[in-house]
């Protein structure tokens, strides 16, 4: 017979973490007690025995408060996906049936980003929801949406702009000058810049920024789609703003060490129509719980590298 997974590892409860997530948000054992509905020596027991099964300790104590340990910070993405998990499951049998359409729209950049997760998620629990995805430049989205044409969307917009109100920000990260490795496309002058077309947030960050610093730049290249931008940098011809997180070899970030001046941050917001309907709202929990994960899991991941 073959052997299950999982045999032979302890298996956690469901109550342990809720009550692990509680704490580490309230910062203290009798807070979250009252927030449980357990007593604080009720609440003690569950933690240690969270912290005998996983045989670290999660919290460290701070006066009247606790904060967590790097074990307890590694252990937070987790816990948060295994109750998202399970209420997933259950509701996949237990919830309402809810049926339609949502007319959704995102940036063309983040099709292949984030997408592919947040749709698998969502079939899983609302199998009878049809996703109608439009992708395009963030103008055009909230154009959709103002048009009544989209039900959702999803936009960058920078933190300074009247874009970036009237929505629910879901994800923040910084912007850097992507270059290639080696290469020196970075050091000629005036500066040569491979954008998207006007309109797009980054371009204006870009030129606001270098017009600060009183940088000389020309732009060089323009393409609607980021692999055409991408293009020029392979080929050492331009630098673009690329969020941070997607500059990987053979790029290479760039920054004041190369003479480049700081973009900033970008905020990826979310936006619904007044009175979608069931659907899309359902759709929209799932947006913003699948980018809170992903936060959650970005921090435990860094906390495991310190």
């Amino acid at each position: 017979m073959d052997q299950l997974p999982g045999k032979g590892t302890p298996l956690i409860e469901t109550d342990l973490y809720r009550t692990f997530l509680v704490i580490s948000e309230t910062g203290s054992f009798s807070r979250a007690s009252e927030v449980i509905g357990r007593t604080p020596s009720a609440v003690s027991m569950q933690i240690k025995k969270l912290e005998t099964l996983l045989g670290v300790s999660l919290f460290a104590r701070e006066g009247r408060s606790v904060r967590l340990t790097g074990a307890g910070e590694a252990l937070l993405g987790y816990a948060r996906r295994i109750l998202m998990l399970n209420e997933e499951a259950v509701s996949l049998f237990r919830a309402p049936a809810i049926e339609g359409e949502v007319r959704f729209g995102a940036p063309s950049d983040f099709g292949t980003r984030f997408l592919p997760n947040i749709l698998t998620r969502f079939a899983r629990s609302h199998p009878g929801v049809n996703v109608d995805v439009h992708l395009d430049g963030s103008p055009r989205l909230l154009k959709g949406l103002k048009e009544r044409t989209l039900d959702l969307v999803l936009y960058t917009a920078r933190p300074d702009s009247d874009a970036a109100r009237g929505g629910e920000i879901v994800y923040t990260e910084p912007l850097a000058w992507a270059g290639l490795e080696g290469g020196v496309a970075y050091s000629r002058e005036p500066l040569p810049l491979a954008l998207s077309v006007s309109g797009c947030p980054w371009r204006k960050a870009a030129r606001s920024a270098l017009d600060a610093a009183q940088h000389p730049y020309r732009i060089a290249y323009q393409s609607f789609h980021s692999a055409g931008q991408e293009a020029a940098l392979l080929a050492d011809l331009a630098v673009s703003p690329f969020p941070a997180s997607v500059i990987v070899p053979p790029l290479q970030r760039l920054d004041e060490r190369h003479g480049l001046p700081d973009i900033g941050t970008y905020h990826l917001i979310l936006k619904e129509a007044g009175k979608a309907g069931k659907a899309t709202d359902a759709f929209a929990r799932h947006v913003v719980d699948f980018f809170r994960d992903m936060a959650a899991t970005q921090t435990a991941q860094s906390a495991q590298l310190v």
